[in-house]
């Protein structure tokens, strides 16, 4: 029923399919009112749509109507529908006239492909008992749809909707007990009050204590959300749907959507994008016209700013500068800055998801950029991989810095016990914004290399990295830090002043594509790669590695994109034999022996385990559940997406181990 295409961060490309066409997600659901819908939504990008069912079976004209033609003829969109179940009436008015059962009944006979059962939404900030209490009767409801959708064989899918005001611990309950059900669709509900209220760090937590708590393989829909200005944010939290009358509403209130927020036409001197409406009309040509044909018109362009936004998101999300994307749009308003910043809280979460290597390159737009997943990955990795007893940092100089840096490097000043420098014993670093230290052995590995940042450094960057290096230079015996670095950092780590001129950095294939596989694969696997009579293979045109040999079997190539490996047969041999299990391995079932030792794909509904640690875009092996070596690919998904999808592949696999 869903399938992701593309990932960057919890944002993904997906395809919701039903039986009145697929979706591509993420993807905006205008809000159709059943009586007064005038403008044709699906000629401006509208792929699915939501109206309300309780309001349809209020009204005894509509819902005869409506049960003789059914609902896709009733609002004239021959696309997939949602209906709602009332639930917004329910939290205006404080009580609806209709069942929970009653409901699901009505939706599944007016045919509609996404229906709702009948939750509580509770308002935020409201009393945690008053939540709870709210939260038990959406849990029970939700409960009683599936179980009634399921034994009357109903061809409808439903929403369960995740529930519990503003408190984190019951949107995690909430969203636990709710997986357990198996439902369709997850919507996120009651956070209308928070974005109208422009509460949008409250939005942040809400999102992101569901979102981890729901499973991977199913969409998950903001409901309400439907202003340009926080669907990129929402879709990298994870949100695949989004829903609102806001298109119709601000338009009968003169009021223009944008991605920069909201413009009223009484203040307008210039349209403000260069969608049909905006370059055929003035502001006063607007403002002459009687209030429909306007009202009309303002609708069209808030449907064009925001089907033009989810675009630009998705195509973020396919070349990996979502979170580029993100920071550009939360500079819009201090409010979503600050819910931009309390993301960062949610940096473990989001690293699982982000695959390691990206088209786009890692721009830093400010501060907030330090605090990516890709940084603390790095300096996770960098805490893990094997140290030599003293360490050298030098000034950045260009990229890739290990082509640069050459010859004597300098003057020093020396932290810890000092002593003669051995070479062969030293770790040579670059001091490197946003990225802490870059090893000079592994500069070019994705991202390292393929980053920018200004050169102007701000006082935020700065004291960060300060203080990253004096957590890390307590690895070391010695630290001798380059004079620049400490001119430009002050971090006043040395202790003693040193000439040392004859310090030279030695550059050494063998020792670099080992450093590569370990900060790859894990410690140890450059040792296990490349033990033997290595040769290394490089592009006469750029003089980077290509390919690596022992004795004329290649074991390894370089990607020229990244610089990460690519297992050939034997490397992967080598890998298996030398790295533990779990650890790189996919685990695919008895059926998907066969397929997978013959070089099939595997496709996700055969995994049965995996190293948790493999990430999207990370080269993997593919192995039987006694631990027999099959085939070798690329992980489409990361881990906790192979073990909840059912559908789609999980690896495309590069090679089979078949005989």
């Amino acid at each position: 029923m869903f399938e992701i295409k593309a990932k960057d961060n919890r944002g993904r490309v997906g395809v919701l399919k039903t039986k009145h066409g697929n979706v591509k997600t993420p993807a905006l659901m205008p809000v159709i009112h059943p009586r007064k819908q005038a403008i044709d939504v699906k000629k401006y990008g509208a792929d699915i749509v939501i109206t309300n069912a309780y309001l349809i079976y209020k009204d005894e004209d509509l819902k005869q109507e409506v049960i003789d033609k059914g609902l896709h003829e009733l609002i004239n969109f021959d696309g997939p529908i949602m209906t709602d179940s009332g639930s917004f009436q329910l939290s205006v008015y404080g009580d609806v006239d209709i069942t929970n059962k009653e409901v699901i009944e009505f939706q599944e006979l007016i045919k509609t492909d996404i229906g709702t059962s009948l939750d509580i939404p509770t308002a935020p900030f409201v009393t945690h008992e008053k939540a709870e209490e709210d939260l038990e009767i959406t849990l029970q409801r939700a409960r009683e749809a599936i179980e009634y959708r399921n034994s009357q064989n109903m061809e409808m899918k439903l929403n369960s909707v995740v529930q519990g005001s503003t408190f984190p611990d019951l949107r995690r309950y909430c969203a636990d007990e709710l997986t357990k059900l198996d439902a369709d669709l997850y919507p996120i509900g009651a956070v209308v009050p928070l974005m109208e209220s422009y509460h949008y760090k409250d939005l942040v937590d809400v999102v992101m204590n569901s979102v981890a708590h729901l499973p991977d393989n199913k969409p998950r829909h903001l409901m309400g959300a439907g202003h340009p200005m926080i669907f990129a944010l929402a879709a990298a939290m994870g949100c695949d749907l989004f829903d609102s009358a806001a298109y119709i509403l601000y338009a009968e209130d003169d009021r223009l959507l944008s991605t920069r927020g909201t413009y009223k036409l009484e203040n307008l001197q210039e349209m403000p994008c260069s969608c049909e409406v905006c370059t055929k009309y003035t502001p006063d040509d607007l403002r002459a016209m009687d209030k429909k044909e306007r009202r009309d018109l303002i609708a069209i362009h808030n449907l064009h700013v925001s089907f033009a936004e989810l675009r630009l998101v998705r195509q973020a999300i396919y070349e990996g500068s979502l979170m580029e994307l993100v920071e550009e749009r939360c500079r819009v308003h201090p409010q979503l800055l600050n819910a931009y910043r309390q993301l960062a809280n949610y940096m473990d979460d989001m690293e699982k998801y982000n695959p390691r290597s990206k088209k786009s390159a890692f721009f830093f737009t400010g501060p907030e950029s330090l605090y990516r997943s890709e940084v603390k990955r790095h300096m996770n990795k960098l805490r893990e991989m094997p140290k030599k007893r003293d360490l050298v940092i030098l000034p950045p100089s260009r990229k890739p810095y290990s082509k640069f840096i050459s010859g004597k490097l300098g003057e020093f000043y020396i932290y810890g016990s000092e002593r003669e420098l051995d070479l062969e014993d030293t770790d040579f670093m670059v001091l490197d914004i946003p990225f802490g230290l870059v090893p000079l052995d592994i500069d070019e590995v994705y991202p390292l290399s393929q980053n920018e940042s200004p050169k102007i450094k701000d006082v935020d960057s700065i004291e960060f990295i300060e203080d990253f290096i004096s957590e890390f230079v307590e690895y070391y015996d010695q630290t001798l830090i380059h004079s620049r670095v400490i001119k430009d950092l002050e971090i006043g780590l040395y202790n003693k002043h040193s000439q040392s001129d004859e310090i030279r950095f030695k550059k050494d294939d063998l020792r670099k594509i080992k450093a590569i596989a370990d900060y790859q694969f894990g410690v140890g696997a450059g040792e296990a790669l490349f033990k033997g009579n290595i040769k290394i293979e490089k592009s006469k045109k750029t003089g980077k590695i290509r390919h690596i040999y022992d004795k004329g079997v290649i074991v390894a190539n370089m990607r020229a994109s990244d610089s990460f490996l690519v297992l050939s047969k034997e490397g992967a041999k080598r890998l298996h034999n030398s790295m533990p299990y779990p650890e790189n391995r996919v685990v695919v079932n008895e059926d998907s022996v066969p397929f997978a030792r013959d070089g099939k794909s595997v496709f996700a509904k055969f995994v049965v385990d995996c190293d948790e640690n493999i990430r999207s875009n990370d080269e993997v092996l593919i192995v039987s559940e006694d631990d027999e070596l099959l085939a070798y690919g690329k992980a489409l998904l990361c881990a906790h997406e192979m073990g909840d999808f059912n559908t789609g592949q999980a690896v495309k696999t590069r090679k089979g181990m078949k005989k």
